[in-house]
């Protein structure tokens, strides 16, 4: 290799080098717009890139970006391939940042373009100042530790929440929320739902167990539709399998009625087969004898706003020989 070849390739690995270092300090440039519009919940955090198009971090051509493109061609192939990496990575990184800034304005615009965390604090010092401060010494004492009567088991869906449709105050209900309100049997194995259960009725010593149902459910909906030969592997089929029960005899009762109202029947009755997968537990079943736990179902009708209650009998309900249920002190809230 001659001299003139060997200063050749030193100065392209140079100009790579610088190159690279160029590039890099392009991402790096801090910027004054902050996080989610409005500053970061971080005292002194800004994110560097939220505000800047990929036309920043990739300017239009200029004399400068020509001259370097001509540097570029005159590499020799393996530098050239170094150099072509480097700035493919640096506008792939461009699109990144202008699809971010683009969710991140979206968060930050909720409700109107009114930050959602705002209203958030204003509702949390409301909270305080009308309820936690008024009532301190009572929650002083649930601080130390919590005695709830109810465990209450209902949907995930954002529209049914009990301590708002029922009133629960804190310290009231031990509470779990799962999609289409579901209580798996014991023979299914454990779940975060039969976990809590555990700890609800062997340490807390709840003296009820209410399973909410719930008009419009899309968990029963999921289950209705699903099909035979389903994609195994879906989460959510595996869960709403739990109440596959439920479908059938809804399928059969209401075999000539229309798919809403189908469902609307597997609502209810995906309630009472959780009722009585309860008593597949032997610490329920034990509770439920002694008379020392009682076993609810009920159902919020939010397109009407009404409420059905009912309690599971002891004397009909059993889950030897295929099961029997019965039921009493029926109510409708309306």
């Amino acid at each position: 290799m001659t001299q003139l070849q060997m200063r050749q390739q030193r100065w392209s690995a140079k100009f790579v080098v610088l190159l690279a270092r160029s590039l890099i300090s392009r991402m790096a440039v801090p910027s004054s717009s902050s996080w989610i519009s409005g500053g970061s919940p971080v005292t002194g955090f800004t994110c560097s890139f939220v505000g800047f198009s990929r036309h920043w971090l990739n300017p239009l051509p200029t004399k400068l970006a020509k001259n370097e493109e001509a540097q570029v061609r005159s590499l020799p192939s393996v530098q050239r391939s170094q150099v072509l990496r480097l700035k493919a990575a640096s506008s792939s990184l461009g699109l990144a940042q202008e699809h971010m800034s683009y969710n991140l304005k979206d968060v930050g615009e909720i409700d109107g373009g009114q930050d959602f965390f705002v209203e958030m604090k204003q509702r949390f010092l409301n909270f305080k100042k009308q309820k936690y401060i008024k009532e301190s010494e009572y929650f002083q004492t649930i601080a130390e530790a919590q005695y709830p009567k109810f465990m209450v088991i209902a949907c995930a869906d954002s529209r049914v929440c009990p301590s708002n449709i029922l009133g629960f105050q804190p310290g009231e209900a031990f509470m779990i929320r799962n999609v289409a309100n579901l209580v798996p049997p014991l023979e299914n194995g454990p779940s975060e739902t039969n976990a809590a259960l555990e700890f609800a009725v062997n340490t807390l010593e709840v003296e009820n167990i209410l399973v909410i149902g719930h008009s419009s459910c899309g968990g029963i909906q999921a289950l209705m539709s699903m099909q035979d030969d389903a994609d195994s592997r879906s989460f959510l089929r595996k869960w709403v399998v739990n109440a596959k029960a439920a479908k059938l005899k809804a399928e059969a009762d209401a075999a000539h009625h229309s798919f809403d109202q189908q469902c609307r029947h597997c609502e209810k009755e995906s309630v009472n087969r959780s009722l009585m997968n309860l008593l597949t537990y032997p610490w329920i079943q034990d509770r439920f004898r002694k008379e020392l736990l009682c076993i609810h179902g009920g159902y919020y009708d939010f397109l009407n706003c009404t409420f059905e209650k009912w309690t599971l009998d002891l004397k009909g309900s059993s889950i030897e020989e295929g099961g029997t249920f019965s039921v009493k002190d029926q109510a409708f809230w309306c």
